[in-house]
């Protein structure tokens, strides 16, 4: 993913997430990832890995193309 991409990929998990009325925490510990690792995952200062996307897709309980850039 290009950086924009990064940046994009981060603010549609935030919307996703604010729209399921989880906390970072609860995402993160549902994803079975640190709170700080799902922090970075939303300010788009880190690349995501493919599973790391269908972990937090299953706990906000959404598709994974719901929070893709493309």
């Amino acid at each position: 993913m290009a950086d924009s991409s990064i940046k994009l990929f981060g603010q549609k998990l935030k919307a996703a997430r604010s729209n399921s009325g989880l906390t970072q925490i609860e995402v993160a510990t549902k994803a079975g990832i640190s709170p700080n690792h799902y922090a970075r995952l939303e300010r788009g200062e880190i690349k995501p890995k493919f599973e790391m996307i269908e972990k937090i897709a299953k706990a906000l309980k959404i598709k994974s193309s719901d929070i893709l850039p493309f």
